[in-house]
């Protein structure tokens, strides 16, 4: 019994004596992690659409709204609304035709962009979402850019990880069946595009440009294939593609918001990302020369491998510019 306790407390003792080890960093991100469980799973009414969306964190503290990409859904905030709810009230939606929001077949919704922005301006109005720093990616960039040029008093701060506003930004070959598709919506081109849905395409979304994929979650490419393979679904993702046409257009009136009233803007961009590349993030500087700028050594969906991080540079982000 003697030598247990003497065992004991020699083991206390050891872990006493590496705790000076253990950075302040990891110490304070340890803190702040809410439990997954503390995640509410809601839907709303907007339009006559069940528009679902996850949130956490106290309703009277400031709001970030998370706009998820192509092709998948509030799932990609899995990990990062924990780290955040301690601060702020976090609320990630699925468009229509997304995740677990309706997906009325198209011959009664118009899948386009502006649609698309137009159902989520309702549904922060409907959530009481009067407020709000954005979190954009891909497709949420010209749905939240579109939120936020309508109603600039409504935007507190941006984060925009491998989302675009500028040209710089499509002029690499992943872009070149989309042009042509935008040129000319034919049979023949859109059919060059319908491989982008399949699941190969999809694993590669999170595969390549990563350091380690022992790192990335082996589910999050089949849940989203599985939303994808829906009957009708890759039709609505083929509509998708041809609506991003319309996006190049309005960059000049996105930049002229972005010089006007220039919102703090945070820019961590996954910089080996084949379809949104780093050319797209340095653009932003012109327009807002305080931003601040992080390219990270990971893809397209930097939160897989970089979640800690940029959890940690949206706080310090968040805490100095929301009240």
């Amino acid at each position: 019994m003697f030598k247990l306790c003497q065992a004991t407390l020699w083991a206390a003792a050891t872990v006493l004596s590496l705790a000076p080890h253990v950075s302040h960093a990891q110490a304070a991100a340890a803190t702040h992690v809410a439990s997954t469980a503390a995640v509410e799973y809601r839907s709303v009414k907007v339009d006559g659409l069940n528009i679902f969306y996850r949130e956490a964190g106290p309703k009277n503290a400031p709001t970030v709204l998370l706009l998820h990409g192509f092709p998948t859904s509030s799932q990609m905030f899995r990990n990062l609304i924990p780290r955040l709810a301690d601060r702020y009230r976090v609320i990630a939606p699925d468009y229509p035709g997304y995740g677990q929001s309706d997906m009325p077949p198209m011959d009664q919704f118009k899948y386009s962009f502006d649609n698309l922005a137009n159902v989520i301006d309702k549904f922060t109005v409907a959530v009481g979402a009067t407020r709000f720093a954005m979190y954009v990616q891909d497709y949420g960039a010209p749905i939240g850019y579109r939120i936020a040029a309508a109603h600039p008093e409504r935007i507190s701060a941006i984060v925009v990880q491998n989302g675009n506003a500028y040209d710089e930004g499509l002029d690499n070959p992943f872009w070149v069946p989309a042009k042509a598709y935008w040129a000319d919506k034919s049979q023949a081109n859109g059919d060059k595009l319908r491989p982008l849905f399949e699941l190969t395409a999809t694993k590669w979304q999170y595969s390549e440009g990563y350091r380690d994929l022992k790192h990335i979650s082996p589910d999050a490419p089949y849940l989203d294939q599985a939303y994808m393979d829906r009957p009708g679904n890759k039709d609505i993702q083929l509509e998708m593609f041809y609506s991003y046409g319309t996006n190049p257009p309005l960059y000049p009136s996105w930049q002229a918001y972005f010089r006007k009233h220039q919102p703090p803007m945070l820019i961590v961009w996954g910089k080996n990302d084949k379809i949104f590349p780093p050319a797209g993030a340095h653009p932003y500087l012109r327009d807002l020369p305080k931003a601040e700028l992080h390219l990270l050594d990971t893809g397209h969906f930097a939160l897989e491998e970089d979640g800690a991080r940029i959890a940690d540079l949206m706080r310090g982000f968040l805490g100095r510019h929301l009240k």
